[in-house]
C-alpha cells in the first residue's frame, strides 16, 4: 500500500512536469515566431551638410530645396546660394536657421515619391542618391522602370519594406549609408556632369596619340572614383602626368587620373564608386587645366570614350574588358 505522503508527492510532481512541458512548448513557439519576423537594418544617421560640402548628397539637398519652392542651382556644391536657400527653408519651418543641414532639416525636406511621381525635383534627388550607391541611372526626374528597379534592389539589400515607395526611412538609409553600398561592380562618372567644359560630345574626342581621354575642366573640379578599388598615388610635379591618382579597380582594371591640383586620398585607400579622390588641375606636361583619364587593362591602355559617355548619359556602361584598344570613338 502506498503511504499518504508518497501519494501526495506524486500528485504534486505531475503538475510541475506538465508546467515544464507547456513552458518549453511556449518557448519553442515564441522562438519560431520571432525568427519568422524579418530583421530590419538599423537606421544610419542623417548626413551633416554645411558650406564647403560637395557631391551627390549636396545635389540631392539642392533638388529637395527646389521641390520645396527654394531658388537654388543644383551644382552639387554647398555654396553661398545653397546656404541662403537652406536658411530660408529653416526659417519657414520654424527650425534653427543656422544654414547647416542635419536631422531636423532633412526630416522636413524629404518627401515620399513612388513610380509615376510628378515631383520631378524630389525624384532627381532620389536618383542622385541611387547613383551614389552605384546604380547607373539618369537623374532625369522620371520615376520609371530603371529607377523603380534600383529602388527595389536597394530596399531588398537593406531589408526595407514598402515596395518601390521611397519614404522617410528609405531616404534616411540612402542619405546616411556609405557611398557605394549598392550592387558590386558598379561605376560612376568621374567629374560632375556640369563640369564637362566642351559638352557631351567632347567625351567622344580621341586622345592625341594613344588611347585615353582629355577632359577640359576648371582647376579645382572634383574628380570621383569611377569604381571601387584601391587608390595608388603616382606621378609628381616634375612628372609628365603631374600629380596623379590611379585606382586599381576590383574589376581587375586600373584607372589613371593625371594633371591634378590636389589629391584627396592616401596611398592604399579603399574607395567606392563616386567617392571624391582628387581635384583637377594643370600640373605636369599640360597646356591647360584638364583631367587626363586613362584605362589600363593588363597594363595596356584602352579607349575610355564609350565607358565615359555611357556614365555621362546615366546608362549601364560597357565592361572595361570589352573596350577597344584602338579607334577610340568607334
Amino acid at each position: 500500500m502506498v503511504s499518504a505522503p508518497a501519494v501526495s508527492a506524486t500528485r504534486s510532481a505531475r503538475p510541475r512536469g506538465t508546467r515544464a512541458v507547456v513552458t518549453a512548448l511556449i518557448s519553442v513557439l515564441l522562438l519560431g515566431l520571432l525568427s519568422a519576423v524579418p530583421a530590419h537594418a538599423a537606421l544610419p544617421n542623417w548626413p551633416l551638410l554645411q558650406k564647403g560640402a560637395i557631391g551627390n548628397d549636396v545635389a540631392s539637398l539642392q533638388f529637395l530645396l527646389r521641390q520645396q519652392g527654394g531658388s537654388v542651382t543644383a551644382n552639387a556644391e554647398f555654396d553661398a546660394q545653397t546656404r541662403s536657400a537652406v536658411i530660408s527653408y529653416q526659417q519657414s519651418q520654424g527650425l534653427a536657421a543656422d544654414g547647416i543641414v542635419g536631422p531636423a532639416t532633412w526630416s522636413r525636406l524629404v518627401v515620399s515619391v513612388a513610380p509615376g511621381s510628378t515631383q520631378a525635383n524630389a525624384v532627381r534627388a532620389l536618383q542622385f542618391q541611387l547613383r551614389k550607391h552605384g546604380y547607373a541611372i539618369a537623374a532625369d526626374g522620371v520615376f520609371g522602370d530603371l529607377t523603380s528597379n534600383a529602388v527595389q534592389d536597394y530596399k531588398t539589400q537593406h531589408q526595407l519594406t514598402g515596395g518601390t515607395t521611397v519614404g522617410a526611412t528609405t531616404w534616411q538609409h540612402l542619405l546616411g549609408s556609405p557611398p557605394g553600398s549598392g550592387p558590386l561592380g558598379t561605376y560612376a562618372f568621374v567629374i560632375p556632369r556640369t563640369a564637362v567644359f566642351d559638352g557631351r560630345e567632347s567625351l567622344l574626342w580621341p586622345h592625341h596619340d594613344y588611347p585615353a581621354s582629355d577632359m577640359a575642366v576648371e582647376t579645382g573640379t572634383p574628380a570621383y572614383a569611377i569604381t571601387s578599388g584601391t587608390a595608388r598615388l603616382n606621378g609628381g610635379l616634375d612628372d609628365s602626368c603631374g600629380l596623379g591618382v590611379a585606382i586599381d579597380g576590383d574589376d581587375g582594371v586600373s584607372y589613371q587620373y593625371c594633371h591634378l591640383d590636389s589629391r584627396s586620398v592616401a596611398d592604399g585607400t579603399r574607395v567606392t564608386a563616386g567617392q571624391l579622390v582628387a581635384h583637377t588641375g594643370n600640373t605636369g606636361n599640360s597646356t591647360g587645366p584638364h583631367l587626363h583619364f586613362g584605362v589600363f587593362r593588363q597594363g595596356a591602355s584602352v579607349c575610355p570614350q564609350q565607358l565615359l559617355i555611357a556614365l555621362y548619359d546615366g546608362l549601364t556602361p560597357p565592361s572595361p574588358w570589352t573596350l577597344p584598344s584602338s579607334g577610340c570613338t568607334s
